[in-house]
């Protein structure tokens, strides 16, 4: 019989994300000290910063749940449950001064073991938190998703014409060769396509009915394990498919009624079931 959820994970949760946020807004006008600057990505010191506060807040409340995170993870194979951290979803639009990203924070449990990769993982809860907009979505499974308290669910759009679709790219450029083709076949097709440059809010704004679709191949974990679970507790599909691991995932996320429509633009590497756990 499996156990219940950590009580107050979900307020000790959202009390980590926003303090991570708080540090993010006071810093966002404040020189950033880079850490590493890739040809496709950033890492700034504030993320090891902002991921360091969200550990010290987790740990104190949690000391024997580990954390999966985009700056630094701790192990515990015995534990039950984990957490999984993006403290800044967006950094390449923070540091060029793009008021556009997220903290996310996920609880995962494991529930098993995969048939190629280590343990399966279920999302039980999530929190993605705008720190320029001031938007809190939460979640926790089988209950509704909420945008700062209030239910949210995804959009009733069924045609391709009257939706607006978010892209990802990853930092690889396989990913651009093969996307780049799909992208020009599904444009005359849609309202619009948007590239926003972070997963999490891509997930939760398809959640909330800003945004009808959004796919990605490459994307990490840590970026869509909060936001995907929100998106399915309001109402959406959430497809995700593990193509290296550890932590990289294709996925599908759409307000479920325009999932075939856009199933045919989109190469057969995204054709992928809708399974509910990560695998590790």
């Amino acid at each position: 019989m499996k156990s219940r959820i950590p009580k107050d994970s979900l307020k000790v949760a959202i009390k980590s994300a926003l303090s991570a946020g708080r540090l993010i807004q006071r810093n966002c006008r404040k020189l950033k000290t880079v850490k590493e600057d890739t040809l496709h990505d950033i890492k700034l010191d504030l993320d090891v910063q902002a991921q360091d506060l969200i550990e010290s807040i987790l740990f104190r409340a949690f000391k024997d749940i580990p954390v999966v995170g985009e700056e630094k993870s701790t192990t515990n194979i015995d534990s039950e449950f984990r957490w999984v951290v993006d403290p800044i979803d967006g950094t390449v639009n923070y540091a060029y001064g793009i008021p556009h990203v997220a903290v996310a924070i996920a609880l995962q449990r494991c529930i098993g073991n995969c048939d190629k990769h280590g343990k399966q993982y279920l999302t039980e809860l999530g929190v993605v938190y705008d720190p320029f907009k001031e938007e809190l979505w939460t979640a926790e499974r089988n209950k509704v998703s909420r945008l700062n308290g209030k239910i949210i669910h995804v959009s009733t759009r069924s045609q391709l014409s009257d939706c607006i679709i978010a892209v990802g790219f990853a930092r690889f450029d396989s990913n651009f060769k093969k996307i780049l083709p799909q992208i020009e076949q599904l444009g005359p097709k849609v309202k619009k396509i948007r590239i926003m440059g972070s997963a999490a809010l891509d997930l939760v704004y398809v959640a909330s009915g800003r945004l009808d679709a959004y796919w990605e191949a490459g994307v990490r974990l840590w970026d869509i394990a909060a936001g995907g679970l929100i998106l399915e507790c309001a109402g959406g599909q959430f497809e995700h498919a593990l193509i290296q691991s550890p932590h990289f995932y294709h996925i599908l996320a759409t307000n479920k009624l325009i999932t075939s429509s856009l199933k045919s633009f989109i190469d057969n590497a995204f054709l992928i079931s809708p399974d509910e756990y990560f695998c590790d």
